[in-house]
């Protein structure tokens, strides 16, 4: 008789293990080394629970819409604001309208007020304008003549042109531009800030045809050098119509340039993110997407400097009147988008995405007032969240000990694992994201103690019922995980989908409570694949589990199995009569 061939093992009972209980704790033991790394080791908390800054925002009138300031342009201003300050929806800031003309900012505690100040003071007019002559940001001298005989030096002076005969006014002809894909390449480096020689002129970059007198005059007495100065010229600019030649600066003072009328609005970008290029090498970068009708302007204006010279062929990105960027152009660009790059670092790529995104409202306005919040809730508020949680979850651990018994060893294991990781990553995301955690991010979390112990629940239950059908724990376990993973994995993405929709469609504190739900979510399936699996599969083999320990919860007996029949002959019962 042929021996019986030995049935092959599920891919599940071949694996090893210990190499995932390994690898999961290599995961934590980097987690918390990232936090103690970046020297954060608690969560952001939210402006409800720690305090923050609060800024009260005026709109202003422009010039030529005396009708701006209206319902509809506000609403629109704070949702631009929102999204500035809070682009995920878990940083925990506040924007909302009072009356008519104002517009309250909550930024919470931990947040840098000084950048936040920015975004929400420099919100105006965002616009694209041709660069018709830059130099460096320092103000002109008036011109003078050097003594020489002759009268050479009168001549030289009449001429713009210093002793070796070239023109000075080439000095100022490199600013720092930022490529666009591959049309639109770096301009050469600024150098230091030079200073002229008496008798240089302002220069004009070849096109003083272009330029008004006016305009030539304003453009020479220009000092960006100062914060106070580079804001008057912003206000200045800010102010003039988008059809009107500016003088502006950059935004660091080290550049200041005559501008040419707008060519594509800010309300014709339709998006700007910041990107981290490592295909092609160039670092972060940014990327921009315009609407149909901006796509056709961006085209016609890059054809245009195409053609030109430098630094005719570049174009300013100007936001509240200052340059935020001036890239140069090598070839029309078509196709309604574009990318910007050139010597970014994620944070300055990541402000003028912003400011390419949300930069263009329909109103300016001005900082009013700038105070510091106490905690709306405070510590109390707080300390009574954490003691639901901690009654919650002393109330999951007395049911797992009583019901489960040694089973509950796992479960506490797989929570404390669950505890560890959602800790740590709240904590790291804080500085990585802005996300903060207020009080409905805490009520996300211990809802997450239900979802997390269901699962255990389900696997747990599913093993037993291996066991009841008189199987022995080792195949059990084996058998029971399929069935218990595909009903773990449905309720969990319900669970992922009900927060994902509801962080899409809600704004404000109920964002971080999705936010929570669903990041504990899927932490859920990692932890029950990663740790609570391969835990069981390695008991299993353990005595006490076994073998069926009455305090194992695996027990036979207590789980209402039936010793199964000896294998042996069994007796021939007849029901016929026998015969004499």
């Amino acid at each position: 008789m042929a021996a019986p061939k030995k049935g092959r093992r599920s891919p599940a009972s071949q694996g090893k293990p210990g190499r995932t209980l390994v690898l999961i704790l290599i995961a934590m033991v980097a987690l918390v080394g990232g936090m103690f790394y970046s020297g954060t080791l608690t969560p952001r908390l939210g402006i409800d629970l720690a305090g923050g800054t609060s800024f009260t925002l005026a709109a202003q009138n422009q010039p030529g819409k005396p009708n701006a300031i209206n319902e509809t342009n506000m609403n629109t201003a704070a949702g631009i604001m929102e999204r500035r300050v809070n682009g995920l929806g878990v940083s925990e800031a506040e924007v909302q309208t009072q009356g008519s003309n104002h517009i309250i900012v909550n930024i919470p505690k931990g947040t840098d007020a000084k950048q936040a100040r920015q975004q929400v003071g420099t919100t105006a007019q965002l616009g694209f304008r041709p660069v018709l002559t830059t130099t460096a940001g320092t103000k002109a001298p008036e011109p003078t003549t050097p003594p020489s005989a002759g009268g050479k030096g009168d001549k030289n002076d009449k001429d713009g042109k210093g002793k070796d005969g070239k023109d000075d006014g080439k000095q100022g002809a490199t600013p720092q531009g930022r490529a666009v894909t591959d049309s639109l390449k770096k301009a050469p480096p600024a150098s230091p800030t030079p200073t002229p020689s008496p008798s240089t002129t302002p220069p004009a970059g070849g096109g003083d045809a272009d330029i008004p007198a006016a305009l030539q005059k304003q453009f020479a007495a220009l000092d960006c050098s100062t914060k106070e100065s580079r804001a008057a010229a912003g206000e200045h600019a800010a102010g003039s119509k988008p059809s009107d030649p500016v003088v502006a600066c950059k935004d660091d003072g080290t550049q200041k340039y005559v501008l040419g009328p707008v060519g594509v609005e800010g309300t014709d970008v339709k998006d700007a993110k910041a990107v981290f290029d490592a295909q092609q090498g160039q670092g972060w970068i940014v990327q921009m997407d315009f609407t149909s009708d901006g796509g056709k302007k961006f085209a016609d204006i890059t054809g245009k400097l195409a053609t030109k010279t430098q630094p005719q062929n570049q174009f300013a990105i100007v936001l509240d009147g200052a340059v935020v960027s001036d890239p140069r152009v090598s070839q029309q660009l078509n196709g309604g988008n574009a990318t910007i790059s050139g010597g970014f670092t994620q944070q300055s790529a990541q402000d003028l995405g912003n400011m390419l995104s949300y930069g263009a409202l329909p109103l300016s306005f001005k900082i009013d007032d700038e105070t510091t919040v106490t905690a709306a809730l405070g510590g109390e508020q707080l300390h009574a969240g954490l003691v639901a949680g901690a009654i919650g979850l002393a109330l999951v651990v007395i049911y797992l000990v009583a019901y489960y018994r040694g089973l509950a060893l796992v479960a506490l294991a797989s929570l404390g694992v669950s505890a560890v990781l959602t800790y740590t990553i709240m904590t790291l995301l804080g500085p990585a994201i802005g996300f903060a955690l207020n009080l409905p991010a805490v009520c996300g979390a211990i809802a997450a103690i239900g979802i997390t112990a269901d699962s255990f629940i389900v696997y747990f239950e599913r093993i037993r019922d291996e066991i009841r059908d008189g199987r022995t724990l080792r195949p059990a376990v084996e058998r029971g995980w399929p069935r218990a993973r595909r009903t773990i994995m449905v309720s969990d993405f319900v669970s992922f989908l009900a927060a994902a929709v509801l962080f899409i469609v809600t704004v404000g504190k109920v964002q971080g409570f999705a936010f929570t739900l669903g990041l504990t979510t899927v932490l859920d399936v990692v932890v029950v694949f990663l740790f609570t699996k391969p835990l069981m599969t390695l008991l299993a083999r353990r005595k006490f589990f076994a073998e069926g320990h009455p305090w194992s919860g695996l027990d036979p007996k207590r789980l209402g199995v039936k010793p199964p029949l000896r294998r042996g002959r069994r007796s021939i019962v007849t029901t016929e009569t026998k015969e004499a």
